[in-house]
């Protein structure tokens, strides 16, 4: 049996991730309109600034898990940067929402800059908080509970952001006010530093890492000799464009085909509770049915409630929220059961490899997150070119037709080709107890 993880370890884990995603909302949120509107950065520049760092930071993930799998030091393997990168991150959030008053030259410089700098410091925390979970306990059901906490928290924390971002912006003097950003990137900044830092303060790191040194060649192998964990990836970058694409284009729905921005917050509401609620019931599956069943059953079931609406008509705004809601608690089962996969992949690269990459695995899953997200922004322009699209256009039977299909069917979709990779997933539940009881032995010599 594993060692189990003590309340204040799981508290801040999850606490950790609330700080961390209420950091990345405010920023997806807000910082292209602070360029655009408030800095007088021309949209098209601004918007090659954020696509140029996006794929430079997604490039610097899997170099960050190398670089953290070969740290060793008193506070282990993924602590140190748990406890030095948080505050350096929280000024880079502040720099970026900072109006100097310079030149339109220096302002773009700067802008630049920043949010480069952001989107690295971003990395470091990133991908030690999520592989700290591998290592916290050798106990694979107390690892899955971590991991769940820690999705809950990080939800919470983008509702937090979602639902409260404009109240506070509006308490600092609203939306058109630059010392509005300025002030709640340092309140919003603060929070995510100090939770994190917490997590690594209070946080043990139980999984003792190999004495060898894994040169940055052989730790690849930790990808492209794993498998599972190539089958998990692939379904992972297809099932994330189900979030992807609906959060890109539910203000488009929300005005052309329901009337109104204001049922955005309904449809937000839906999506959390659906997505909360399929994360807490998820553990529970776990421990009845296979990781692998559960993922292929959520992913059928996501599909059929996407295609309701779809089929029998999206006018009818609480029929479609609650089904909104029904795929979203689905998508959060996919959440919690291919993380908990995802660290069962580890304990397959130590048992057939002989050493884990946590860093270097999950620095690859932020990876394809960010690249699914790419993916997902690429397929809402091209659906909005499709139809003509034009900024406060009237609502016309095509348009409301085309975003309907974006909204459910592109989904549903999504959904079903998500199970073709998982389908070569191998790790069956009597291999993985197979791998714990010889990693078990083989750490007890």
């Amino acid at each position: 049996m594993g060692t189990k993880v003590s309340l204040a370890e799981k508290m801040v884990f999850s606490g950790g991730l609330l700080g961390q995603n209420m950091l990345y909302s405010f920023m997806s949120m807000y910082i292209l309109f602070f360029y655009t509107d408030l800095l007088g950065i021309p949209a098209t520049a601004a918007s090659v600034i954020l696509v140029t760092a996006s794929i430079f930071d997604a490039c610097l993930d899997p170099l960050m898990g190398m670089i953290t799998d070969k740290t060793r030091s008193k506070w282990g393997k993924f602590r140190p940067y748990l406890l030095f990168a948080p505050f350096l991150i929280a000024a880079a959030t502040v720099l970026c929402f900072w109006d100097f008053g310079g030149s339109a030259t220096l302002t773009l410089v700067v802008a630049t800059v920043s949010y480069l700098l952001w989107g690295m410091l971003y990395t470091v925390c990133d991908t030690p908080l999520w592989a700290i979970s591998s290592v916290i306990s050798t106990d694979p059901g107390e690892r899955t509970l971590i991991v769940t906490l820690g999705k809950i928290g990080g939800t919470i924390g983008t509702v937090v952001i979602t639902i409260g971002g404009i109240q506070l912006l509006l308490a600092f003097g609203g939306e058109r006010s630059t010392a509005a950003y300025w002030y709640s990137a340092i309140i919003v900044a603060v929070i995510a530093a100090l939770t994190i830092f917490l997590t690594g303060l209070i946080s043990r790191e139980r999984v003792a890492p190999s004495t060898e040194k894994i040169s940055f060649k052989k730790n690849l192998q930790t990808i492209y000799k794993n498998k599972p964990l190539l089958a998990l990836l692939a379904s992972l970058l297809i099932i994330n464009m189900v979030t992807g694409i609906r959060q890109s284009i539910q203000l488009y729905y929300v005005v052309y085909v329901w009337g109104d921005a204001r049922y955005g917050t309904q449809l937000g509401i839906s999506l959390v509770a659906g997505m909360l609620l399929g994360m807490i019931a998820t553990p529970k599956l776990l421990t009845r049915f296979s990781k692998k069943n559960v993922f292929i059953f959520s992913c059928i079931l996501g599909s059929l409630s996407c295609l309701i609406p779809y089929l029998f008509g999206d006018q009818n705004i609480l029929f479609t929220l609650v089904f909104f809601g029904v795929s979203f608690f689905f998508s959060g089962m996919t959440i919690i059961v291919s993380t908990s996969m995802l660290l069962d992949t580890i304990d397959y690269s130590e048992w057939k490899l002989g050493f884990r990459g946590e860093g270097l695995v999950f620095s690859t899953n932020t990876f394809i997150t960010k690249f699914s997200g790419a993916v997902s922004r690429l397929i809402i322009g091209a659906s909005l070119g499709f139809l003509n699209y034009a900024e406060n256009q009237p609502s016309t039977p095509g348009l409301q037709h085309g975003l309907s299909l974006v909204m459910f069917l592109l989904p549903a979709l999504c959904f079903l080709a998500a199970i073709i990779p998982i389908l070569f997933y191998t790790i069956s539940d009597k291999q993985r107890a197979r791998i714990l009881t010889d990693l078990e032995h083989s750490r007890s010599l």
